[in-house]
């Protein structure tokens, strides 16, 4: 089973949201949200698989390739260990994916969804960068290529704070474990053009950066078409949202949460 950590509202009532981290992160990039959102909810937040203290508690990694349901598959299984019901999600980056494929699993344990620098469409841009790892991760060192994807995705100054942080928590990954999971680019763009053709009915906040140039444009043009979608831009922010704007990010979500 995944590593997972909870934290309990004294409200015996309160509803849980569960936070999913992006590729090579972990649960340590939701500390900006942690004391906020535990005054008001409870709070599952996960170590997806080889990532922060997930690394060695799934039985053989390395066997079986990795697919977007089985990792759903894997966030299911520490729910139903805690009895958790339902919840809110709140994902960031490649988190949202999953997200979503939670969603598609199984609607009816999904409240409603938080997605922050969400990934609906590759451009022109993220492709080329997604071919080139592709071609290359088996030949350069894993972490040389996961500094050019930061810097890439998060190029300004005022990204700075997360790329330390997303850097930092990615060199805890296995060279192996990294394959593993960039190999899951190849699910990417048909996964992502069913989510776009495919509505569904959860209510949905999307939380951008304007300098998200990767991402935020696909994503104005899903929210102008699906009436349960929302869209938060955060000004002069880039990708990771939760880390640059915290505070911004906190109330926009807790006002979704709550209405």
């Amino acid at each position: 089973m995944l590593y997972h950590n909870i934290y309990r509202a004294k409200n015996e009532r309160a509803r849980w949201i569960t936070f999913i981290h992006g590729a090579g992160g972990s649960s340590a990039i939701w500390f900006k949200q942690i004391r906020f959102f535990s005054k008001y909810f409870n709070l599952l937040l996960i170590d997806l698989r080889g990532h922060g203290a997930s690394q060695g508690l799934i039985q053989n990694p390395f066997k079986n390739r990795y697919s977007f349901e089985s990792l759903a598959n894997d966030i299911f299984e520490v729910m139903n260990h805690l009895k958790i019901e339902k919840s809110h999600f709140v994902g960031i980056s490649l988190g949202t994916i999953l997200i979503r494929q939670l969603a598609e699993m199984q609607p009816k344990r999904v409240n409603k969804m938080i997605m922050g620098g969400a990934i609906l469409e590759l451009n022109l841009r993220s492709r080329l960068l997604m071919y080139f790892g592709n071609a290359t991760k088996s030949v350069l060192p894993y972490m040389w290529l996961y500094r050019f994807f930061a810097f890439i995705i998060m190029p300004n100054r005022n990204h700075r704070e997360s790329r330390i942080l997303f850097i930092r928590e990615a060199k805890k990954l296995y060279k192996k474990e990294f394959v593993r999971w960039f190999k899951l680019t190849s699910e990417i763009i048909p996964k992502l053009k069913i989510f776009r053709k495919v509505s569904i009915d959860i209510p949905t906040l999307y939380i951008m950066g304007d300098q998200d140039y990767m991402f935020l444009p696909s994503v104005r043009k899903v929210t102008e078409n699906h009436p349960l979608s929302q869209l938060l831009v955060l000004e002069e922010c880039g990708h990771v949202v939760n880390v640059e704007k915290p505070k911004k990010f906190n109330d926009g979500m807790l006002i979704f949460l709550n209405d």
